[in-house]
């Protein structure tokens, strides 16, 4: 650890450092790389939308139904005609969702379940969103993340330069680009807690950019009135000097949401973990990287 805090401090007073401008082409190419294949999985895998935004109903069942998730999304896809989605919960009940259908068919889809789950149809707990609802949530999502990147651009412009407020603008379309084509390709369901990763996110991506942008500014303040050091000299000292910090900020952010994906999602099967901290896992990784 003390190695690693000495690193750090070098790095902070440019005794050592990473040309990243000299290799910068490298690392233009790997994000071009990885941004054409999320957007390769986006458009031939496409989003696994969840129920707020197309619309049908959920389905509880009630404690220790002694049915398989597997015949249970059968079951489903029976009564219903539509592909159906089922996860066991932590109780074991099971929570089978079936989206697209009209909000009239879900008591024959309830009771058609009872019957094939052999309990009672008042045990099961039904809730209903119709399309029209989810299409309100879909637009409230996007106008919230076009008023956000507007605001950004607008308050680096005025903070720091235009021309860095249209990096930090770059750097967030690449986040959000790379999260929901990972979304895509690992199939997970997009729900409003997906929404909520993806704007916390831009945060966190937004705070690395802005304290690189700061300690940028600082440095070349009196950079015409000497011949020592070119920008990119500067401009790889600022990063270099909050490469440390970026990277520590990141790491304890990350590791209560590793917790939330691998531990909650994945050990212990909460499912609904899944749709926000994926999205926050993937995005400060990628925020921090970009």
């Amino acid at each position: 650890m003390s190695k690693l805090g000495n690193l750090g401090a070098r790095l902070h007073r440019g005794e050592i450092g990473y040309d990243f401008v000299k290799n910068r082409k490298i690392w233009y190419g790997l994000s071009i790389l990885i941004t054409i294949t999320a957007i390769v999985g986006l458009a031939v895998r496409g989003l696994n939308m969840g129920i707020e935004f197309q619309g049908g109903a959920v389905f509880t069942t009630p404690k220790n139904v002694s049915v398989s998730v597997s015949q249970a999304e059968e079951y489903a896809e029976e009564a219903s005609g539509h592909d159906a989605i089922v996860q066991k919960l932590g109780d074991g009940s099971l929570r089978i969702q079936v989206a697209g259908i009209e909000t009239d068919k879900a008591n024959q889809i309830k009771n058609q379940l009872s019957d094939d789950l052999k309990v009672d149809a008042e045990q099961i707990n039904a809730e209903l969103v119709g399309p029209s609802w989810g299409e309100q949530i879909a637009n409230k999502a996007w106008q919230g993340l076009g008023i956000f990147l507007i605001l950004v651009v607008i308050y680096l412009a005025i903070a720091f330069e235009w021309r860095m407020a249209l990096a930090a603008f770059v750097a967030l379309i690449h986040d959000i680009t790379i999260t929901v084509g990972i979304y895509a390709l690992v199939g997970f369901e997009v729900t409003p807690g997906t929404v909520i990763g993806l704007l916390t996110i831009l945060g966190y991506s937004l705070y690395d950019t802005v304290v690189v942008f700061d300690s940028l500014k600082e440095q070349t303040k009196d950079l015409t009135k000497q011949t020592r050091w070119t920008y990119s000299d500067v401009a790889n000292r600022s990063i270099n000097s909050t490469l440390v910090r970026s990277i520590n900020t990141t790491v304890v952010a990350l590791l209560p949401v590793a917790g939330l994906l691998f531990i909650g999602g994945g050990v212990l099967g909460a499912g609904m973990l899944n749709d926000i901290s994926l999205s926050l896992f993937v995005g400060l990784a990628a925020g921090a990287y970009s």
